[in-house]
């Protein structure tokens, strides 16, 4: 269930609670779904029995009991709990992995996009600093994908070099010397895998094409993908989601990046929320090593003809490959097919 789905469904919660006489409320447009704050639990929370507790007439917790007696029998979710003065925390039924790689191809660049922010604007002041702006770039970049708008600005008043100025609230930690050297894509790579209170590393160790260059492995495994797209179509066969494994075959060894890739849109939010861009970065790496691990068994060996199995092998590498050249375009670096 996406966080549109989502906010549907608690729309449905409060206008069979108006329905049935539980709550005098006009229903509203929306219901704003956000990832849970300090204190909750579950993948998703929403405030909506604290917005409609004053013009029910009832406290905040009393709406929240009428509303979560009726989210919990919906569709995809297995458990409400209420916290704080009355946020609803949810928590989702995981989709079968046949039903995540479709949605992934269904919705390609755009999984894990949603509206569930619309409306929302963050203004970010930062120094005039360039891992402060890269890492406001990437940040507006994602917010779009919530629906949410961030407008950038540089400190008020002060001049280049004051990056500790009062009406800064975005400050990484500065790059120790020019990353444009790198190239715009390692170097842009090498500001934002970084936690912001790290310090970056601006070496060539980032134009290095091995294992042991984290980009290097995003951006092949990528092109793997890419390339048992074009191998299997020689071969006389596309991908089609479906059962992964053949008889005898570990369907634990596929769980890693289904996991994965289920936990990409969690990740999108998080790196708005927490304002971290890192986030992703390091989500995409995970997402690549559990792809590279997997793809030498998607084609078929020697005689061996394609088979339902072999499809949905290919299909789980094409939406690793659709979450991996997105969330490279998030981070302003391009996703080559040929590597």
């Amino acid at each position: 269930m996406t966080p549109v789905e989502l906010s549907r469904t608690v729309l449905c919660a409060v206008r069979r609670a108006v329905d049935e006489g539980a709550l005098t409320v006009s229903v509203p447009e929306r219901a704003v779904v956000t990832v849970p704050g300090p204190g909750g639990c579950g993948d998703y929370a929403t405030n909506i029995a604290l917005q409609l507790a004053r013009p029910a007439g009832r406290p905040p917790r009393h709406v929240a009991e009428v509303l979560r007696d009726r989210l919990v029998h919906a569709d995809g979710v297995t458990r409400v709990e209420i916290t704080g003065p009355g946020f609803l925390n949810i928590s989702l039924a995981e989709a079968s992995g046949t039903d995540l790689v479709r949605r992934i191809l269904r919705d390609g660049l755009a999984y894990g996009h949603t509206d569930a922010l619309a409306g929302q604007v963050t203004e970010l002041r930062v120094p005039y600093e360039i891992r402060a702006e890269v890492v406001a770039d990437a940040l507006a970049r994602i917010a779009a994908t919530q629906g949410a708008r961030v407008e950038i600005g540089h400190e008020i008043g002060h001049g280049i070099g004051h990056g500790d100025a009062p009406d800064v609230n975005l400050r990484p930690l500065p790059a120790p010397e020019d990353p444009t050297p790198l190239g715009p894509d390692a170097a842009r790579w090498a500001l934002l895998h970084p936690a912001p209170h790290d310090r970056p590393r601006i070496t060539a160790d980032h134009l290095v094409q091995r294992e042991t260059n984290p980009l290097f492995r995003v951006r092949y495994a990528h092109a793997r993908t890419r390339a048992l797209h074009r191998n299997a179509a020689d071969l006389g066969f596309g991908p089609e989601p479906g059962a992964l494994e053949q008889q005898n075959d570990a369907p634990e060894r596929h769980t890693p990046l289904l996991t994965a890739l289920a936990d990409h849109p969690r990740i999108l939010r998080a790196a708005l929320t927490h304002r971290g861009p890192d986030r992703l970065a390091r989500h995409l790496v995970t997402v690549a090593d559990t792809t590279l691990a997997l793809l030498p068994g998607v084609l078929p060996r020697g005689e061996e003809k394609p088979s339902a199995a072999h499809r949905a092998r290919l299909a789980l590498a094409e939406a690793a490959g659709t979450v991996l050249a997105g969330g490279l375009s998030l981070l302003g670096i391009d996703a080559p097919d040929h590597l």
